[in-house]
């Protein structure tokens, strides 16, 4: 039998995973990370750490699936986006890694607009300037560590650190270079007119490669420690939500992704770069050679209804929390949630937007309250197809669904009906890994491409129908929702400061 190997080096750990030619999950293994941060709004992690985390996950799964390294035909990649990894001529890390969740860089972000201009700036990356990107935390380090910048010869983001210690080589995929805000989206690699203005020089970037392209060989040190045969293909791979992307099936263009975990993600996979003219959602590069995605994030998608069972009703199980909301009409008789909980990203990018429940009245129940949430968080993502669509993606042919919150069926329901469109499950539930693996076959011949290896192992289990009657009336509720953002905007912004 043939294998390949997936590896994802995610903020919390990192996951190896292995399937079949057929695509069958035959063993996973993680191993956690910690997290530091060292000042308020900073994340920071040690590099090492995912090396080490890579070689235990990799014996491990080696070891439970009772396969050698040379049953592994080849290694994908994917991990966590953003995070900016600086190493100095010899290859040795100079200072921990910035990551995508750090908030240290606002005066940064203020520059890149400043020197490129704001429209400029999104038209050749697809990108406003935010603070999670890489480009901004570059410009950290140079004007705050100078002696660090003075000795950075390499940038890399977090998974291709790992590449570069199991390959020795230095490479990106196109669809985690994209998200550095360096990128020519149109183009598919990096942008001199943007380097040159940033001052950042080209040489200290890595090759880019497309998802499925093979990047180099595991070296036989990394094969001493991690059991893996020296001169195993290593293929690009993708960032966590193209990769993500990959592993649902979301690779043509009509077909959504919506991942309702603590956050909430809405992926589309194009056949051309779209991008948002203000910016509001993300435009990268897809793993998937020549095409891009647009993607939009909610902060507190499941995210919210947890905060909401462990504030109100804690200890109650999900289920018989969320059973009375099914007797509950669409609206929740009048009431309405914000779920801003955490600030938000998309399509509003306000970290100090606030959550809010409106319309209160003695009438709603504990039910209503349930409800309201579930409908909140549906009408947030509706808000990321509504600027897809204004960007000039096509008709939306079907969403696949995954997350926790996707488990509730009572939550899909209601987003059929907000979004009024089919969604469907499917039995692939290893996220990014499984994408990773899936593009390490590819790379070396065991699917022609992605599609079809997106077709020989993904299969929809099941569908979610919107339903006429309750997609109208949802389409009043969601016309009021939309007014609570501007309503509220100043009032937040206010109470953040008392």
């Amino acid at each position: 039998m043939t294998y390949f190997l997936g590896i994802d080096s995610s903020t919390t750990g990192v996951k190896a995973l292995v399937i079949d030619a057929k695509g069958e999950v035959i063993g996973a293994a993680t191993t956690e990370i910690p997290l530091s941060t060292p000042k308020p709004l900073w994340s920071e992690q040690d590099p090492a750490d995912w090396w080490q985390g890579t070689v235990s996950s990799i014996r491990r799964v080696l070891q439970e699936t009772k396969l050698s390294g040379t049953d592994i035909a080849a290694v994908g990649l994917t991990g966590q986006m953003h995070g900016l990894t600086l190493l100095d001529e010899t290859g040795t890390v100079l200072r921990p890694a910035i990551l995508w969740n750090d908030q240290r860089t606002g005066a940064e972000c203020d520059d890149i607009r400043a020197r490129l201009g704001r429209a400029r700036l999104i038209q050749i990356t697809g990108n406003d300037a935010l603070t999670g990107f890489t480009a901004p935390k570059i410009l950290w380090v140079q004007k705050n560590e100078p002696e660090v910048y003075a000795r950075v010869r390499h940038i890399l983001l977090p998974k291709d650190y790992v590449r570069y210690k199991l390959t020795g080589d230095f490479a990106v995929d196109k669809a985690d270079g994209a998200g550095m805000l360096l990128f020519d989206l149109a183009k598919r690699d990096w942008s001199p007119e943007v380097l040159q203005t940033l001052e950042i020089p080209a040489e200290w970037l890595p090759k880019t490669y497309e998802g499925p392209d093979v990047t180099g060989q595991i070296s036989a040190e990394a094969a001493e420690v991690t059991g893996l045969k020296a001169g195993t293909p290593v293929v690009g791979g993708g960032g966590d939500q193209a990769a993500q992307a990959v592993g649902v099936g979301v690779v043509q263009s009509g077909i959504i992704a919506l991942t309702l975990g603590t956050s909430g993600v809405v992926f589309a996979s194009t056949n051309e770069p779209f991008i948002e003219p203000e910016g509001r959602l993300h435009a990268f590069c897809h793993s998937v050679p020549g095409r891009w995605h647009l993607m939009g994030v909610m902060l507190s998608a499941a995210g919210s209804l947890r905060w909401y069972r462990d504030t109100l009703a804690p200890g109650v199980d999900f289920d018989r929390l969320l059973a009375p909301a099914n007797d509950v009409p669409p609206g929740s008789e009048g009431l309405l949630f914000l779920p801003y909980l955490t600030g938000e990203r998309t399509p509003h990018p306000d970290p100090l937007a606030r959550g809010a429940f409106v319309g209160l009245t003695v009438r709603h129940t504990q039910a209503h309250l349930s409800r309201a949430v579930l409908e909140g968080v549906a009408f947030g993502l509706r808000d990321s197809f509504e600027l897809m669509k204004s960007a000039g993606l096509a008709e939306i042919k079907q969403v696949r669904v995954s997350g926790g919150g996707a488990k509730s069926q009572l939550w899909r329901q209601i987003l059929a009906d907000t979004l009024n469109a089919e969604l469907v499950t499917v039995n692939t539930t290893e996220g990014a890994a499984y994408g990773a693996a899936l593009l390490a076959g590819v790379g070396v011949g065991a699917w022609p491409d992605v599609d079809a290896a997106c077709q020989a192992a993904i299969k929809v289990t099941g569908s979610t129908g919107s339903q006429a009657d309750q997609a109208t009336k949802y389409e009043q509720v969601y016309a009021e929702y939309r007014q609570l953002y501007p309503a509220l905007k100043a009032i937040s912004h206010n109470l953040s400061h008392i």
